[in-house]
């Protein structure tokens, strides 16, 4: 048999999932590739805070409907889902992007860049789209457009889940995003069997894509310790009883912790102090100190045992000095994982989409998302997009979070055709 026949031959004779469908997803990908270029400028120009999405959301839906979707909008409280039927029953999948911007004051130069102020907490600030979910919006409303375009050859239904506050809502306490749309009954009457999102990633190049089996991303933890002293003046400590030693001395002790008290080797840990706040003038010993930080693990057991270390900790250290300690510990993300049953699958689809040689396996990373709670409602697979220009060094590349945070936009058509190919993997089988 000639080479060309017997390639034919054997071609034919592999399962479907495992066949590359280039020519197809090269036209649907190309199809959408100026859209959601464009999208994604428009939105990178007018970033809105989390629960604020009023824009991004109204035009997100304004392009839902002109598919002749399913839309529902006011989910928790600015989210949009709309729901893609294709012509014969099949599985059920949900497609994720987040919408929110950081309180960041963009430094990038670019033509459209951001020049939005906001009201962060009480603080002004400058509003930028520097994690990347601009990109997530644009790069899923081309996917809701391709995936519509040949609803005729699908079998199966896809909702689109555009959510607010992936960094946090405005409130400190609130509920995140991702869970607020699940209470607010997102999936009351589609229930998936499979949901998937991506992310955009500045530590990796443009072109490849990563990720890993099992746990990706850590539970992240927001707490804050009141510390309750007895005011006096600074020349007589002795009168009163100082929040800001006691303070220090639970900070140190906290970090013996993880120093001292957990096996770190077994599971990682991070416990970090972002503020620290008490006192207001220099010869006045305060009655109160306030501190805030986040832990983040990937085993709950260890982070339970971490918690009750910390408040133990803070009780002892407290209680020695007359003082009082009150910790409180919101969960704001559990761990995000791939799962076992549906990673073999996704990660087949990755490489169909970009090749065997673009899809790297992902450390574990301390930061967190709250992409993890759609896990509670069904299997989830989630992936890293390369977004740093070739010839920089992704890791010298300003980080997601920076004012400095630059994408590369072919990082856009990378998203697209991974998200398409993993879609059309599960409804075209």
């Amino acid at each position: 048999m000639r080479p060309l026949l017997l390639a034919a031959a054997l071609a034919a004779l592999l399962p479907l999932q495992a066949q590359a469908q280039p020519p197809q997803l090269d036209a649907l990908a190309a199809s959408v590739q100026g859209k959601v270029q464009a999208w994604r400028r428009d939105l990178h120009q007018h970033p809105e805070l989390g629960n604020q999405e009023t824009r991004t959301a109204a035009k997100v839906a304004e392009h839902l409907r002109s598919l002749g979707l399913e839309v529902r909008t006011g989910i928790g409280p600015t989210g949009v889902s709309a729901v893609l039927r294709g012509a014969k029953p099949g599985p059920r999948i949900a497609l994720r992007a987040d919408m929110d911007a950081l309180p960041v004051t963009e430094e990038t130069g670019l033509p459209f860049a951001s020049t939005v102020k906001a009201d962060y907490r009480g603080t002004p600030v400058g509003v930028m789209h520097a994690c990347g979910h601009d990109a997530h919006v644009a790069i899923l409303m081309g996917v809701a457009e391709a995936l519509a375009s040949m609803r005729g050859e699908l079998s199966g239904e896809a909702m689109f889940v555009f959510q607010p506050a992936e960094e946090g809502p405005p409130t400190v306490g609130e509920v995140y995003g991702a869970a607020r749309m699940i209470k607010e009954n997102l999936f009351a009457d589609f229930k998936p069997d499979a949901i998937y999102g991506l992310h955009v990633w500045a530590a990796l190049p443009v072109g490849s894509v990563g990720t890993r089996t099992g746990p990706v991303m850590a539970a992240a933890d927001e707490w804050t310790l009141r510390i309750d002293g007895k005011q006096t003046h600074g020349s007589r400590p002795w009168d009163g009883v100082d929040p800001i030693t006691v303070a220090a001395q639970v900070h140190l002790g906290w970090q013996s912790i993880l120093a001292r008290q957990v096996d770190i080797t077994r599971s990682p840990v991070v416990l970090t102090r972002g503020a620290i706040n008490g006192g207001v003038r220099f010869n006045i010993v305060p009655d109160r100190v306030d501190m805030t930080g986040t832990l983040r693990t990937f085993d709950p057991a260890m982070r339970a045992d971490v918690i009750a270390r910390m408040g133990a900790t803070a009780d002892g250290v407290a209680t020695a000095s007359g003082a009082k300690a009150t910790l409180r510990v919101v969960n704001n993300a559990p761990v995000t994982a791939n799962d076992g049953t549906l990673a073999p699958s996704g990660l087949a689809s990755l490489r169909t989409a970009l090749g065997e040689g673009k899809v790297v396996e992902m450390p574990l990373l301390t930061i967190a998302e709250d992409f993890s709670q759609y896990a509670t409602v069904a299997p989830t697979f989630f992936w890293f997009v390369g977004s740093t220009a070739p010839g920089v060094d992704p890791l010298k590349a300003p980080a997601n979070h920076s004012p400095m945070f630059l994408l590369d936009e072919q990082a856009l058509d990378v998203g697209v055709r991974t998200m398409l190919q993993v879609s059309l993997d599960r409804l075209q089988r």
